[in-house]
């Protein structure tokens, strides 16, 4: 970055979108059927009390940005809602999808509206949207507001995701609205009211799955047509101007771009929880963060979402098989400009290729490995998940501490006690069980000792292995009971354990030693505790 940055009140908006294809001009903010159109023109709804409550910096020198204290003001009122900029056009945009596997017509920006895009310093632009600035006529019957519960959520993800090397939309800031706002956190008929806010979130593009799959289900080709060629002179326009191969091309670098995302969703441990074409990103973004969580005990079945916990279709082992579900979804809408089932075939196989190549990459990574021995570390690497399995076993913790075990210290021989094996990794485990003698015990230092030999091999020395290992393998994550306990610090104006989450979640691999609190294993009390393990979409 330059280091030059404008004052946030004289940047100029750029509104591409809203200039380039068709959209709805109606302006009022009733939920409605729009047809023909990419987006519908909207306002934001004003709110009575505007407080700023974080702002992410490295946003907002992304962005060319800064805020004179003189313009804090004036900052705050338009990142509630409250105020235009001149040259920002706000709008919703139009979109479908299919929700757990079935069609759902359209859906649409129901809280969310976008400002405009500005380009930052370097010429790249980005979309600026506000999510809870009030009804759209996507609103679907809701408010189109959020609560600061959610609005926390997705504003200190998208930081967390985006520093752990993850690519994702981004947040910029949040902003309580001094209202209440009405929501059954559990779908459970008892409904409450709650703090309101306003996350404001950029991104180059919120272009998704769903973008496409509703013109093509209402056989709109030629809105299709002008969407695709839109996102090809946009985002992708080293593929050539728009035309069959490089629609072809261009479906096939959504593939790739899911597989690289899928990969690492799950080298973290990342569940998004509700893994719908309207929540993928045709930039294989994360994006639409709602009731997500990291794998804590390890759990490939782990859902964190209450709405998919009897089908668990968004289950963490599931996600990979999900997106190339997603994927041929998006290829059926798309073929009345691929011309060919068979360019949707290839692409599909290439995600399928480039997740295992990637996913295989990776598992190696974690535990230290460069070199790939076929046979063996398959093995190895399909044992890992079987260890985890036998017992409750933290996953970040278990990865993390695998690195204090030693090769160069003799512990590959047989005759290693198993108390020796266990004791860097003592704090993985979620039941002291495992200090006792036991079948699973024995099993796990098994595994260990096959693990260390194999390391020995590797011939990396011990600084070597633990600065390759702590590069792929966190120490802190941003689990549910610690957003939580954040979220309900902050309504009752306490900022502290935000910002002490945002500080270790700007450096995730590092360590901490002044918060190592914040990298164990959820607490019992956490287990049941609503907001602390699983969630609804109302999360």
């Amino acid at each position: 970055m330059s280091g030059i940055k404008r004052a946030f009140s004289s940047v100029s908006w750029e509104n591409s979108f809203v200039r380039e294809l068709p959209g709805e001009t109606r302006g009022m903010n009733v939920p409605r059927q729009v047809t023909g159109a990419c987006y519908s023109r909207v306002m934001p709804s004003p709110v009575s009390a505007p407080e700023l409550l974080a702002v992410v910096p490295e946003v907002l020198e992304l962005l060319g940005l800064e805020v004179p204290s003189a313009e804090l003001e004036q900052f705050t009122e338009v990142m509630a809602g409250n105020q235009l900029l001149p040259a920002m056009e706000p709008y919703a945009t139009c979109y479908g999808g299919h929700q757990f596997g079935h069609w759902a017509g359209q859906l649409g920006d129901g809280r969310v509206l976008a400002l405009g895009e500005l380009r930052n310093l370097e010429g790249q632009r980005f979309e600026v949207q506000l999510k809870g600035a009030g009804p759209t006529p996507y609103s679907r019957g809701a408010d189109g507001r959020a609560v600061l519960r959610s609005s926390l959520r997705e504003f200190v993800c998208s930081e967390a995701m985006y520093h752990l090397g993850i690519p994702t939309t981004r947040a910029l800031s949040l902003t309580a609205t001094g209202e209440q706002v009405t929501r059954d956190m559990l779908y459970n008929g008892n409904p409450r009211r709650e703090p309101g806010a306003v996350v404001c979130r950029v991104a180059p593009s919120f272009l998704r799955f769903g973008s496409y799959q509703l013109p093509a289900a209402r056989r709109e080709v030629a809105l299709l047509r002008s969407l695709a060629d839109y996102t090809l002179r946009e985002y992708f326009p080293d593929l050539g101007p728009p035309g069959r191969e490089a629609y072809g091309a261009w479906f096939l670098e959504v593939c790739k771009r899911t597989a690289t995302l899928m990969v690492h969703f799950m080298r973290v441990g990342f569940v998004h929880g509700v893994l719908n074409t309207d929540n993928m990103s045709i930039l294989g973004l994360t994006m639409d963060y709602g009731p997500y969580g990291w794998v804590e005990g390890f759990d490939p079945l782990f859902t964190p979402n209450t709405t998919d916990a009897s089908g668990r279709r968004y289950c963490f082992g599931r996600q990979p098989a999900v997106a190339a579900w997603n994927l041929a979804r998006l290829g059926e809408a798309l073929l009345p400009l691929l011309g060919s089932p068979a360019t949707v075939e290839r692409a599909l196989q290439q995600y399928v290729d480039s997740f295992e190549e990637g996913l295989r990459t990776t598992q190696l990574r974690k535990l230290g490995l460069e070199t790939y021995v076929p046979d063996e570390d398959d093995a190895l690497i399909e044992e890992v998940g079987e260890v985890m399995g036998l017992t409750e076993i933290d996953m970040t913790l278990f990865y993390r501490c695998l690195v204090d075990l030693e090769p160069s210290s003799g512990a590959g021989r047989q005759t290693e006690s198993e108390d020796a094996l266990i004791a860097p990794l003592r704090k993985a485990f979620y039941s002291d069980a495992i200090d006792a003698p036991s079948p699973i015990r024995t099993r796990i230092c098994a595994f260990l000792r096959r693990y260390l030999l194999r390391t020995r091999r590797e011939g990396l020395s011990p600084v070597a292995r633990r600065a390759r290992m702590n590069r792929e393998n966190p120490k802190y994550v941003f689990r549910n009971y610690l957003a939580q306990q954040a979220i309900e610090q902050l309504q009752q104006g306490d900022n502290t354990l935000l910002r002490d989450l945002m500080t270790v979640l700007r450096q995730p691999y590092e360590e901490h030693p002044s918060f190592e609190h914040l990298a164990v294993r959820r607490p019992d009390w956490a287990r049941e505790r609503p907001g602390c393990s699983m969630l609804s979409c109302s999360s």
